[in-house]
């Protein structure tokens, strides 16, 4: 049922009237907000991290347009395959790019870290395309297996080749790292660690955990890391793509990707402070909120 939902996304809704589709969603949007589900509850409980000074009224004005943000990463996503790349092109504005096409000129290869802000497809879409990097990239594998696959076909019809995190038998750090080896681009979001194996930073005040792979990498190849973010602003995408963040060269390489993991967390923080209702973060993420799973006996 899930499966063909989406299916149905993708063949319908992407025939809609932009106009139409944009307040079909703002009403499933604010439906899903009134109803104050899960998601909608968590989307509070961690927006109150990102402004503990917010009262109740304040936070729930900021879950309703976080909806609506969400909604449209959506609706875009639906009809994103359907945007020729004139569109593409003109649907985002990306500041500092010169920091990767240097690094790329240069033949080092680069990480882009980002969370999960505004639309990060559309966002893939501009740089495979506009941008003249195709890249590779992670995800997440989803159930059941024929959404994960149409999930797939739909970013590589973007420019994006991409690895499954899990149930492969391609090793995914060994092919990113021969990716960035090679002068390749790889876009990974990095705001939320699904392994229970990543770094602890601080983030806005409390301990979460972020995945190791955008600092590990960078590491092992000597590939430029940059921490980029995404907001909404009107009928455009905005990025920003924040210096690069380098190994130290003090310490240990777990304590100089444990510093470098901070920095990001840090970069993200302030995007996502000045910018919180483009910060999809539906799920829980900070340790107090989490159930660690129970050790295999």
């Amino acid at each position: 049922m899930v499966d063909t939902a989406y299916a149905a996304g993708w063949a319908g809704l992407k025939h809609l009237p932009e106009p139409v589709a944009r307040g079909l969603f703002n009403v499933i949007a604010d439906v899903a907000w009134r109803r104050q589900g899960k998601g909608v509850r968590q989307l509070e409980a961690n927006l109150a991290r990102v402004h503990p000074d917010a009262d109740a009224a304040r936070l729930r004005e900021l879950s309703r347009a976080g909806m609506r943000s969400y909604l449209r990463y959506w609706m875009e996503s639906f009809r994103l395959s359907t945007w020729s790349p004139e569109r593409i092109a003109g649907a985002i504005t990306v500041k500092n790019l010169e920091q990767l096409n240097e690094a790329m000129a240069a033949g080092r290869g680069a990480v882009l870290a980002l969370p999960h802000m505004a639309n990060w497809d559309l966002a893939g879409a501009w740089i495979a395309s506009a941008g003249g990097f195709p890249f590779t990239t992670v995800a997440e594998r989803l159930k059941p297996e024929s959404l994960f696959d149409r999930f797939v076909a739909y970013r590589e019809s973007l420019g994006m080749e991409v690895l499954a995190l899990t149930g492969s038998q391609v090793s995914v750090v060994g092919t990113l790292a021969r990716r960035l080896r090679e002068g390749k681009l790889v876009c990974l979001v990095g705001d939320r660690d699904l392994s229970e194996a990543g770094i602890q930073v601080d983030f806005f005040g409390e301990p979460t955990r972020m995945p190791a792979g955008p600092a590990a990498l960078a590491q092992r190849t000597g590939a430029a890391l940059f921490p980029v973010s995404l907001w909404y602003d009107g009928p455009l995408l905005r990025a920003e793509v924040h210096p690069e963040v380098a190994p130290s060269g003090e310490g240990t390489r777990q304590e100089q990707a444990a510093a470098m993991t901070q920095a990001m967390a840090d970069v993200w923080a302030e995007a996502i402070r000045e910018h919180s209702v483009d910060w999809h973060m539906l799920q829980k993420l900070w340790l107090a909120d989490l159930t660690p799973r129970r050790e295999a006996s």
